[in-house]
């Protein structure tokens, strides 16, 4: 079993899916010969939130990981705890994310001074969290100044302060933090007894900020091409359509995607904008020269028909829609994810997509049962297997759902630009083909969009009286979502003469 996740990739950039300049012709090859797709969406933003959903199966208002630090309840089934039971020695190369559980440690242990703690069950075998220590220790052994740290080994060579440019880095496109997690994971897989079940998380930090990328990547796509943005005519235009947009667009500063930028990210202009955007995109084609790299990886040790591929991300970017960079809020563009699952026993469905919404909770419990295993019933997402082996789906779900905190404890800036309570931070999405209805906490409006002939979501219709019906419908469909989907870890059990038994 092999199980990648890469971070801030979009959904719509893969050429497989049919996007009009990227070209990952490695992710295609693995799509012809598995299951993609093409509606799937993050569970939940930034990295921990929704890397909660992707490991627990589980909601972020039932597994309330809020935002990067929050610690994960210790109580929570995981996808890797699930492969542990089921006698694999499940790997780690590179991170999850994952805060643990204070109540688990003593006050002073240091894995409570970072978010970027370990999910329970992995053994590590490469760790590679943002500091980047370990592969800039590679970089450094391979003759390459390091000196920089992070971030600013990520710097465009030669460049000044934070300019938008295409300049490559000062490390080669062998040498990249993908490359290196690729490299040790092959030595890893020769180490592997013939034969002998495995399971291995290769988690990628591309295409996440900083946005650069070594030659020949950096220069592989033409600011000119590619789609255009969707947003207003002006970023002021944007800020007028809701209170939170307002406040987004406003704190959100270049340096967070560029090291050495000054100023906020609404003032690039539109060819800054596409310049970064031709970056991000060769940033995912050389993700895709890697995992190429891992393809033939698998075949030359004899373990390509044998093993199970699951692809995903955790979350998406904005990428200069509505004049923003990276994640979170209420838009598609934040949450609209790749999946693509590779089965080599489910040969009758390769090369096929999949149209319906599926989710990120969705993603653990197929990893189970493709890895032998059965899922609890209580968690809120479903497994995919019936659409890899071309089963019928009834009651599948006809709506993707996902949800935002936008809370900052720390510094308690949310709370106070908006005079709320932490708990009052959030807003939870329910998308249809046709509509999309945002709820927020606390006093905020909500948003309804129609995105039939608004598929930019531009036009908020929550107030339009016209659509009074829908804002109501798709208001009880939210409520509904959420009774159904409360904690069920001991509400589908009960206490009987025989003892207790568990139902679903």
């Amino acid at each position: 079993m092999l199980f990648v996740t890469c971070d801030q990739w979009r959904g719509d950039c893969l050429s497989a899916a049919g996007h009009p300049t990227v070209r990952t012709p490695n992710v295609d090859a693995l799509a012809r010969e598995g299951v993609l797709f093409r509606r799937h969406f993050a569970g939940a933003a930034p990295c921990s939130p929704a890397r909660a959903c992707l490991y627990t199966g589980l909601y972020q208002m039932t597994n309330r990981v809020c935002r990067n630090g929050t610690p994960m309840d210790r109580r929570h089934w995981n996808v890797a705890l699930a492969a542990r039971a089921m006698g694999y020695d499940p790997t780690l190369f590179g991170y999850t994310d994952v805060a643990p559980d204070p109540r688990s440690h003593a006050p002073g242990d240091p894995v409570l001074r970072t978010y970027e703690g370990m999910l329970p069950g992995f053994t590590s075998r490469q760790l590679l969290p943002e500091h980047q220590r370990q592969w800039l220790s590679w970089l450094a052994a391979r003759g390459v100044d390091a000196s920089a740290g992070y971030p600013d080994i990520h710097r465009p060579a030669g460049s000044g302060h934070g300019e938008v440019t295409r300049a490559a880095p000062v490390y080669s496109s062998d040498e990249t933090p993908t490359a290196f997690m690729a490299g040790e994971f092959i030595r890893w897989l020769g180490e592997q007894e013939a034969g002998r079940p495995w399971f291995a998380h290769l988690s990628f930090i591309s295409p996440h900020p900083p946005f650069v990328v070594p030659a020949p990547f950096n220069d592989m796509y033409d600011p000119g091409d590619g789609p255009a943005f969707h947003r207003a005519r002006r970023w002021k235009d944007e800020a007028k359509s809701h209170p939170w947009l307002a406040y987004e667009l406003a704190r959100q500063r270049k340096a967070k995607f560029l090291p050495g930028a000054r100023g906020k990210v609404r003032d690039w202009s539109e060819h800054e904008f596409r310049t970064i955007r031709a970056i991000y995109y060769g940033m995912i084609s050389e993700v895709d020269s890697q995992l190429g790299r891992i393809w033939t990886a698998l075949r030359a040790a004899g373990a390509w028909e044998s093993t199970v591929i699951v692809l995903t991300s955790d979350h998406a970017e904005m990428m200069g829609d509505h004049f923003m960079l990276g994640k979170g809020g209420y838009f598609d563009q934040s949450f609209h994810i790749p999946l693509i699952v590779r089965d080599p026993a489910a040969a009758k469905t390769a090369g096929t997509t999949v149209d319906r919404f599926t989710e990120a909770v969705d993603v653990a419990p197929t990893i189970v049962e493709l890895a032998g295993g059965k899922s609890p019933p209580w968690l809120d997402g479903r497994s995919l297997v019936p659409f890899l082996r071309g089963a019928k789906t009834p009651h599948w779900r006809d709506c993707a759902h996902w949800e935002f905190d936008f809370r900052s404890v720390a510094k308690g800036e949310a709370e106070e630009h908006f005079g709320l309570r932490p708990q009052q931070c959030n807003l939870a999405v329910i998308r249809s083909e046709r509509f999309k209805y945002v709820h927020f906490g606390g006093r905020l409006p909500p948003l309804l969009f129609d995105l039939t002939d608004d598929p930019g979501e531009l036009r908020d219709r929550a107030a339009d009286p016209l659509y009074r019906s829908t804002r109501l419908d798709f208001a009880e469909r939210l409520l509904a979502w959420r009774a159904e989907h409360l904690d069920q870890s001991l509400a589908l059990t009960e206490l009987t003469g025989k003892g207790p038994v568990t139902f679903g």
